[in-house]
């Protein structure tokens, strides 16, 4: 009992319904009918439960007293109570089915009114979509309209520049040819010094002339007036032969320091204006002679690159192996305190004409004919660009003798794009970040770009130059020999392996 009376005074029925009955006190003539009706019967509700719960704790209140406990008081004030409300029976039940009515009409408007918020609140779901896919709209366009407006910016930044590089490329043609006027007002001064140095040596040769002509009148002299003229004439002769030995010395050593130094400076200067002379005119010149035999431009250029790599490095070898034959030649006659090593570099310098350039340029194309990227077609053979071959095995062999030598960059296909290193050319992707070919080699100084070369860039460049090597080399394997082409000589265009390269002397 004292349980379920616990449980009546913690729901706060009594207090709930007190409540209800002031609010409905306070609102009775602000309310409609129906609404008061409502309240009443609300309120009639949970009257009705707090009595059945209080019949409850009578009944268990009445089974704790045992059989005849509270009887007098169950007597004196329930059965009276009781007694009335069956009085009145027969004039609650109207007012019950009355009440049954109020209910379930109050049932189907509580029902037509949750039905019309549910349709509502569909309403105002449907709306707030509406709202949020405009919205999402407005975004999509802005996106677009802000798509155009880079897209614009990047056109305009690829024309300026373009205009720029266009811009540098005259201003370096401004500097060369500064630099050009430079280089020959320099030359005239070194053909001066060369000159006087000329005289000077004439004149010591002369002195050195006279010098021995003099001993030899001496020795005369002093054999008419001495008995022992042998050893005076053996004592006469070993002057002019200490004075030629050093003579012929001096033919291998420069003069002094100041002029050595001069003359590195000279000879990398007009390589450098050689260089750009044969990517800016030598190149044009080989492109034009190669377009007559292939439509491609990719392969044309592909084609002056490799040529160009290729001479580099058949020079190179030449350059180690003619600097071995002269270190042969000059180390059993090497006199005096300069190094062995300065002596032949200083010889070499002094005879870049027995170079044999022509071999270099054969061991350049037959290494162009087995290379898979331009193996194919045999239309063409390399024998045209001759001339152009030569020219960069010549300024390559001479890049060789300046210290620090100079040499062109590695480049690969697929690489990433060095700025640093490369320009792009006018049909490139100025957005790719890889290398499709090259045109131009940098060219280095000791790990240092001194002039830059040019290369194309295109997006997917690393897998279109494997599917154009993979393809170069299926289709080179059983290549045709074309004998139409005009310029041929006696260097063939087999696709064997090409053979140990020589380096031939005129020692």
């Amino acid at each position: 009992m004292a349980d379920s009376l616990r449980r009546l005074v913690n729901n706060e029925s009594c207090r709930t319904l007190q409540d209800k009955l002031e609010n409905w006190y306070k609102d009775y003539y602000m309310n409609s009918c129906d609404q008061n009706l409502n309240c009443c019967c609300e309120i009639i509700e949970m009257n009705s439960r707090i009595q059945g719960q209080l019949f409850t704790i009578l009944s268990l209140t009445a089974q704790e007293g045992g059989h005849y406990a509270g009887v007098e008081t169950i007597k004196s004030r329930l059965l009276p109570w009781l007694g009335t409300c069956f009085s009145n029976s027969s004039i609650a039940k109207p007012i019950e089915n009355n009440i049954n009515l109020l209910q379930e009409s109050l049932e189907k408007d509580r029902q037509l009114r949750e039905l019309s918020a549910s349709r509502e609140r569909e309403i105002q779901q449907l709306d707030s979509e509406l709202n949020s896919t405009r919205v999402q709209l407005s975004m999509v366009q802005q996106d677009l309209t802000e798509t155009e407006m880079d897209l614009e910016d990047t056109k305009t930044r690829s024309a300026t520049a373009l205009l720029a590089a266009e811009d540098e490329i005259i201003h370096l043609r401004k500097q060369l040819k500064s630099l050009q006027a430079q280089e020959e007002s320099r030359q005239r001064s070194l053909d001066m010094l060369t000159d006087y140095e000329r005289q000077l040596r004439t004149l010591k040769d002369e002195i050195a002339v006279l010098s021995a002509e003099k001993s030899v009148l001496q020795s005369r002299l002093s054999r008419s007036r001495s008995p022992s003229p042998v050893s005076q004439h053996s004592r006469s002769c070993s002057p002019m032969q200490k004075e030629l030995q050093k003579e012929l010395h001096k033919e291998l050593v420069p003069s002094s320091p100041l002029v050595s130094r001069l003359s590195s400076v000279s000879r990398k200067a007009n390589l450098l204006a050689r260089f750009s002379d044969a990517y800016a005119q030598g190149r044009l010149e080989a492109q034009t002679l190669l377009k007559r035999f292939i439509d491609k431009m990719e392969t044309v250029q592909r084609i002056i690159y490799i040529a160009t790599v290729e001479s580099f490095h058949v020079a190179k070898m030449a350059f180690r192996h003619f600097k071995i034959r002269v270190r042969k030649t000059l180390s059993p006659t090497h006199i005096g305190s300069e190094e062995l090593e300065d002596a032949v570099m200083d010889y070499v310098i002094c005879h870049l004409d027995l170079y044999d350039v022509q071999c270099s340029v054969n061991d350049v194309i037959r290494a162009m004919n087995v290379n898979p990227k331009i193996s194919f077609p045999p239309e063409v053979d390399f024998i045209v660009i001759n001339s152009f071959i030569k020219e960069i095995c010549c300024i390559a062999f001479a890049m060789q003798t300046l210290d620090p030598p100079l040499d062109i960059a590695f480049g690969a296909d697929g690489e990433i794009f060095n700025d640093c290193k490369y320009r792009r050319s006018c049909d490139s992707d100025f957005t790719a970040p890889l290398v499709f070919y090259h045109v131009w080699p940098a060219l280095m100084e000791n790990e240092i770009v001194i002039m830059k070369g040019e290369a194309v860039t295109k997006r997917g460049a690393f897998w279109s130059s494997v599917r154009n090597v993979n393809r170069s080399r299926s289709r080179s394997l059983s290549p045709v020999h074309h004998h139409g082409c005009s310029g041929k000589s006696g260097v063939s265009r087999s696709r064997s392996p090409s053979p140990p390269r020589n380096i031939n002397t005129r020692f």
